[in-house]
């Protein structure tokens, strides 16, 4: 097998704001795998809060790679993330560059879309993705859900964590009454004023809530939970398979995405060992390319909701993924791999 990387330096369509910042730009970096007259294509969108930068991403690629070529089978995922394992404890981006590049190379070399190499059907009822709102002043973020809405999303996201937050609830639902409507507060909000909002948002039909506290905020997270009308979500609290024990008495869902996991192979873990604690599965996404959003449109069929609308912020996209139309990914039109190409 031979590999190579790009760094790509990505601008998002509008400033996208959560509780901890603002984005304008993203870098993703790239992994290509050949093997036998095929290409994979996989991608990393580090995250500094996981630990993760593009440089250090960049930095360890080569040697992940390495580990990968020294292999020489791109079907030998499990002993690829135990060599990888060796090379770096944790680094989860820089892994699901390499996995998912390993997962697409697979399927192109079998002729085979990578959702069957999962056992998993393109028939199956899948759930539709949300597209996320940035925080905002609450006339803004209503501009931005009803072009959205008026796109053909029917499910929104909205980021928040500010002192208007039901402001901005009520604005969207005004402009969208049909909307399904989630909230992710990024740990913005106390366990006090988790409990209030939750109350007051379900008067608005909120679906669900994500993240209400710090994630370190064990004992918050439970009794947001235990007193909140709305179903709770659990991301920043949940990263890894290993720890979905621990929140699973303390939320209703939690959202993994390939970015925290380290990519296809230790998500799928992850969901089976959520669906063992009795939770629902959401996988998100960070701001991210077709290159790694095209591999975890994967995993659709065994997720309770999605969050897969990462590329959809970018201005501009170097990689054509799987087609979404309403807001629904279109599995049946993937010949082999996860669909993606370069543009």
């Amino acid at each position: 097998m031979k590999a190579s990387i790009e760094r790509v330096e990505l601008p998002l369509e509008t400033p996208f704001t959560i509780s901890r910042g603002t984005k304008r730009t993203v870098e993703n970096l790239i992994v290509v795998i050949k093997h036998n007259g095929s290409t994979g294509y996989g991608a990393a969108a580090p995250a500094r809060y996981y630990g993760e930068t593009a440089d250090t991403v960049a930095a360890l690629l080569p040697e992940l790679l390495d580990a990968v070529e020294s292999i020489g089978d791109p079907h030998a995922r499990n002993q690829v993330h135990e060599r990888m394992a060796t090379v770096a404890g944790d680094n989860p981006a820089a892994k699901a560059a390499v996995d998912t590049a390993l997962w697409d190379l697979a399927g192109k070399l079998l002729g085979e879309p990578v959702y069957r190499l999962l056992g998993l059907s393109a028939s199956a009822s899948c759930p539709p993705t949300s597209y996320t709102v940035g925080l905002d002043d609450p006339e803004t973020m209503a501009e931005r859900a009803k072009a959205a809405v008026d796109a053909g999303y029917p499910v929104l996201k909205l980021k928040l964590g500010s002192e208007r937050d039901r402001d901005i609830v009520r604005s969207v639902r005004e402009i969208a009454p049909e909307a399904t409507i989630r909230v992710d507060a990024n740990e913005a909000w106390t366990p006090s004023a988790a409990v209030r909002n939750c109350k007051a948002l379900a008067d608005y039909g909120v679906e669900f809530v994500e993240q209400p506290v710090a994630a370190g905020n064990a004992e918050g997270l439970r009794r947001v939970y235990e007193q909140s009308p709305l179903p709770i979500a659990a991301d920043e609290s949940c990263v890894v398979a290993g720890d979905i024990p621990a929140v699973a008495d303390s939320c209703d869902i939690v959202n993994l995405k390939l970015m925290k996991t380290g990519g296809l192979t230790p998500a799928v873990e992850a969901i089976y060992t959520a669906r063992a604690h009795g939770l629902d599965v959401m996988c998100g996404c960070m701001v991210e390319t077709n290159a790694s959003i095209a591999a975890a449109a994967q995993l659709l069929p065994l997720l309770s909701y999605a969050d897969l609308d990462g590329s959809l912020l970018l201005d501009s996209d170097p990689y054509e993924g799987v087609s979404v139309s309403d807001g629904r990914f279109d599995l049946g039109a993937v010949d082999c791999g996860t669909g993606v190409a370069p543009r």
